[in-house]
């Protein structure tokens, strides 16, 4: 049976809509709803049922989809891996938020780009970056959450401590980390705050994960780049929580201290997600491995 067709019955059966997959697979929607009525004829059952808003299988389709789509991914890097040599000359299109990927992601890609990868960056947080991957937008994305459905996929890339930080003035008013640990939430409370959304989130699930509560503080200064939060905290504006990767060199340099060493600090995962199946890429096949192995000394 005619491979094309295949990939096209899978791609339709991840991205769950005609239009979708059609801009996938950089085709148009009638010869993708064409090359599924000629899959639909071959088999003699219908594998989609059409509705208002893109399309859901049938149980044929459901099953032929999970028989299949492993060998159909394996099939495509076989009829890719002659490409392999000049995965050098392909442009990678990866997205994520804008701190991790700037201290973290371009720095641990950068021997590939000197050996010629080019790479377009985006920034933005994980449902956006969801809705890129799934629009052909970006081929990989860095996100703090898996996404839901067959399309995307995800594997972990490396775990994030969150650590409580202020100035050593902030420390030394406070009594130090030691006063902080024995009277908990209650020596913190009314503190200024900066962050990077009116939300709080850093501090919530700080807060959440350490104290099991929420906090009482109103953003002091609100920045949406951690970088600048951490300036402001360095500066003496109020504490803030951020991933130690960031502020590691401020906290050995004394320009911040950590406030609070909770004996179980609290963590936050980073994935790396690609469109199901296109890892038959080289250029995103080699740049997927070299960030996996890289997060290993993160």
């Amino acid at each position: 049976m005619d491979l094309t067709l295949l990939r096209t019955f899978v791609t339709v059966h991840r991205a769950g809509s005609f239009t979708r997959a059609a801009a996938l697979l950089g085709l148009s929607q009638p010869a993708v709803t064409g090359q599924i009525r000629s899959l639909e004829r071959r088999l003699g059952h219908p594998l989609f049922l059409r509705r208002a808003r893109g399309v859901t299988p049938t149980t044929l389709g459901d099953e032929l989809a999970h028989r299949i789509a492993p060998h159909v991914d394996a099939l495509l890097e076989i009829t890719e891996s002659g490409l392999d040599d000049q995965w050098s000359h392909r442009t990678l299109h990866l997205a994520g938020p804008p701190e991790f990927t700037a201290l973290r992601v371009l720095p641990a890609l950068s021997p590939l780009i000197i050996q010629g990868l080019t790479v377009r960056a985006a920034q933005g947080m994980s449902e956006p970056l969801f809705e890129g991957l799934s629009a052909g937008h970006h081929e990989l994305a860095i996100t703090t959450s898996r996404p839901r459905g067959r399309l995307l996929s995800a594997t972990p890339l490396c775990d994030e401590e969150h650590v409580l930080i202020g100035a050593p003035r902030w420390a030394a008013r406070l009594g130090g980390a030691a006063v902080v640990r024995d009277k908990g939430v209650t020596v913190l409370e009314h503190l200024p705050v900066v962050e990077v959304d009116e939300s709080l989130p850093f501090v919530t699930r700080y807060w959440a994960t350490v104290f099991d509560s929420k906090p009482v503080a109103i953003g002091a200064v609100i920045a949406p780049d951690l970088r600048a939060v951490l300036s402001c905290v360095a500066a003496g504006a109020g504490i803030a929580v951020l991933p130690r990767y960031l502020c590691e060199d401020a906290l050995d340099t004394g320009e911040v201290v950590a406030l609070l060493n909770p004996p179980v600090p609290p963590l936050r995962t980073y994935f790396l997600v690609i469109r199901a199946g296109t890892l038959a890429h080289p250029h995103l096949s080699r740049a997927h491995e070299w960030l996996l192995r890289a997060a290993v000394s993160w």
